[in-house]
């Protein structure tokens, strides 16, 4: 719900209360009375405060939760969070159809698996090919 978000994401950012509402312009009160659900702000404040917290109206205005995890944090402007996956005993995934039909992934597509020490990434084969040939043009000197 949007009152659990407000106050997520405002200690997430390390904002008290009246600080969000000097920076929207509305009353310390107005907003813990947001957080509290007993009332909601228009969709002018609803813009303000999705600014405020790097996110869209829609993900502040929507509850996400995680198998075993519970509720989380709406993700951050340009981001996703599709929910959880399990592995298989040999490694396999279903990926969220969410997440299939945003990126118009379909059966016996090849996916480049890339990591950091964070987590992994699943990229496009095409589009990953596409990126290494132009590092490869930019590292021979080409114009790109």
């Amino acid at each position: 719900m949007l009152k659990d978000n407000l106050a997520m994401l405002r200690r997430i950012h390390g904002f008290s209360q009246e600080e969000i509402a000097e920076k929207i312009g509305i009353s310390r009160q107005a907003y813990a009375k947001w957080e509290s659900g007993a009332t909601v702000p228009d969709v002018e404040k609803c813009g303000l405060l999705a600014k405020v917290y790097g996110t869209t109206i829609d993900s502040l205005v929507r509850t996400e939760t995680v198998e075993s995890i519970g509720m989380i944090p709406p993700a951050p402007m340009g981001k996703n969070i599709w929910g959880s996956v399990t592995v298989g005993d040999r490694g396999q995934i279903v990926i969220p159809k969410e997440a299939r039909d945003k990126f118009g992934l379909t059966g016996g597509q090849r996916l480049i698996v890339a990591s950091d020490e964070n987590g992994i990434a699943l990229i496009p084969t095409g589009y990953f090919e596409k990126l290494m040939s132009k590092a490869m043009e930019l590292l021979s000197g080409g114009n790109g």
